[in-house]
């Protein structure tokens, strides 16, 4: 894209500023003594200027917005077209509390429902099992049974919104639940559209959630895939996620090789499945974190969209451009909100927001300030929605795609990112592919080496943090509301899982969980036999607890 005269002449310049202009600046005034790095720790050079990027190629490493290789974004009007999705993450205690916020938060503007479910529930029991005690609707939403998903969206017409949710192990159940509750309504499959999280691989690497072993869980997976693209064309049927990843302490590199490449490992299962790349591949999508470092979360956004167009192309010999799309969602960072003066999340939050808007988001939700406290209150999660919508009405920054495109540090950023995703790539093909990896603790050490190493940098104030670190506030007292959840609501759960055993027809459960059971033990999709279940009232615990009986647990090696 350069003239390689201009390039030396360029050269010559620069060598002359920095013997000139520069030394005479810095003998006057020393730059000051701290570590230029990224948040991922990547030094940062003074100055970038075309010689950083001097093999780059507008067509092949850039393009327009819409076309390959999309690193200027998937669509090519991008936010004049319509805004991102404006989806904000949302669940605590019962489903009624719960449907309460979600209604509130759709007439305050937001454009998409996101499900966060307590811990009971991702992992697979209802909220009377002894494991559950003490964990009620704490980290989300407690849905043991269909009749928990009804009142859930009760008042919410599902073929009017599209909605995520965030649950991996027990995601093929938590998703017949929806459909079932759909079919309610009076709404076929075909036309609900949404996204289910369903990532089973970053559970193993990152955030620990998994229920059975590595194989079996891939198998529900790539049922659910298979099942979407037969039945539920609007559907995303798995959300790739380096959310999570990022928020174990991975750097921004580690973020997208490690959520790049577990995708790359559910094609390749569904492939061997037996099913036509195209006939999926523009029904995955992706979830990414958007960390403090604003440059950085830029570049890494950019260069996921132009390393999964190859892929799915080049590699994998997609032909419906809708396959090579880098479709994905985000989130900020919630390991970087503070507990010490919360309202400066407000800040943290709005840049990160705007980083992930100038990476060319589709989605996206903003956590709130009061996060690193409690779940969001009311009055936090409002502000959150509005730091949204002033990017969106004032700021000016959709009035064109892709704006920091062709400079010269964003494009040497993103082309640092991507020269490191495919670093990894080699390490963990030469350990044998990403099931092996896990098995080896690869990714797991990786992360680990990368989180010790920033929160050393912390420790050391080599990193400022404000607030904890930097302007701290001995005297700080809080100043904000915290959320109070219902306190009848774990008797309600609890009395209506009592009486839903009571009145549902137990000889139909067992039927269906007993179809469920021979399914599970042989080759088919299981899909059909959960939405049986589901139908049946069968509850979350007890199916997942078919599944414990045949496919086992699994319980994370010790490395040494």
């Amino acid at each position: 894209m350069y003239d390689q005269a201009k390039l030396a002449q360029l050269a010559e310049s620069h060598d002359r500023w920095e013997e000139t202009t520069l030394h005479q600046t810095l003998a006057r005034a020393p730059e000051r003594k701290e570590h230029f790095v990224t948040t991922s720790g990547e030094p940062i050079r003074r100055l970038y200027t075309p010689l950083d990027v001097a093999d780059l190629d507008y067509a092949d490493d850039l393009g327009h917005p819409g076309e390959y290789p999309f690193t200027r974004g998937v669509h090519s009007t991008l936010y004049r077209g319509k805004p991102w999705t404006m989806r904000m993450f949302a669940g605590f205690g019962s489903a009624e509390e719960t449907n309460a916020r979600y209604k509130y938060l759709l007439s305050q503007g937001n454009m998409g429902l996101s499900v966060a479910f307590d811990l009971p529930t991702l992992m697979g029991y209802d909220t009377d099992a002894p494991q559950s005690l003490g964990e009620f609707g704490k980290c989300g939403v407690a849905i043991s049974s269909l009749r928990d998903m009804e009142i859930l969206f009760d008042g919410i017409p599902l073929d009017q919104v599209t909605t995520s949710m965030t649950i991996n192990s027990p995601a093929a159940i938590i998703w017949a639940m929806y459909i079932a509750a759909a079919e309610k309504q009076g709404v076929a499959q075909a036309k609900l559209g949404g996204t289910l999280q369903n990532d089973i691989l970053k559970e193993y690497i990152a955030q620990k959630e998994y229920i059975f072993p590595p194989e079996p869980s891939m198998r529900l997976v790539i049922d659910t895939i298979e099942y979407g693209a037969r039945h539920m064309p609007l559907w995303n049927t798995i959300s790739i996620s380096g959310y999570h990843i990022r928020e174990a302490g991975s750097t921004a590199a580690q973020e997208l090789a490690f959520t790049l490449g577990d995708g790359l490992e559910y094609v390749r299962w569904a492939v061997d499945r037996g099913m036509d790349i195209d006939d999926f591949a523009p029904r995955l999508s992706f979830f990414f974190n958007s960390h403090n470092d604003f440059f950085e979360e830029i570049a890494k956004f950019r260069a996921a969209r132009r390393i999964w167009a190859r892929e799915m192309r080049e590699t994998f010999g997609a032909n419906n451009p809708r396959s090579w799309l880098c479709r994905f969602h985000t989130q900020t960072a919630g390991v970087s909100l503070t507990a010490q003066q919360p309202e400066t999340n407000v800040v943290r939050v709005a840049l990160q927001a705007l980083a992930a808007v100038l990476g060319g988001t589709q989605s996206l939700h903003t956590n709130s300030m009061d996060e690193a406290l409690a779940l969001p209150s009311e009055a936090a999660v409002t502000v959150a929605l509005r730091t949204q919508q002033i990017i969106a009405e004032e700021s000016g920054v959709v009035n064109t795609v892709d704006p920091l495109a062709g400079s010269f540090f964003v494009e040497h950023e993103t082309n640092k990112i991507e020269a490191q995703v495919y670093d990894y790539w080699r390490q963990v093909d030469e350990l044998g592919g990403v099931l092996p990896a896990i098995d080896r603790g690869f990714f797991q050490s990786e992360i680990s080496a990368a989180a010790y190493r920033y929160q050393r940098e912390i420790d050391r104030d080599e990193r400022k943090i404000v607030g904890v670190n930097a302007y701290a506030d001995p005297t700080e007292q809080l100043r904000i509301p915290i959320l109070q959840m219902d306190p009848q609501g774990y008797d309600r759960q609890m009395a209506r899982l009592a009486q839903l055993r009571q009145e549902r027809d137990n000889e139909r459960v067992a039927a269906a969980l007993e179809g469920l059971r021979a399914a599970a033990t042989g080759t088919d999709n299981t899909m059909p036999f959960i939405l049986d279940a589901v139908r049946a009232y069968a509850t979350l615990g007890e199916i997942t607890d078919v599944f414990r009986a045949v496919f086992g647990t699994y319980e994370e090696p010790t490395w040494i």
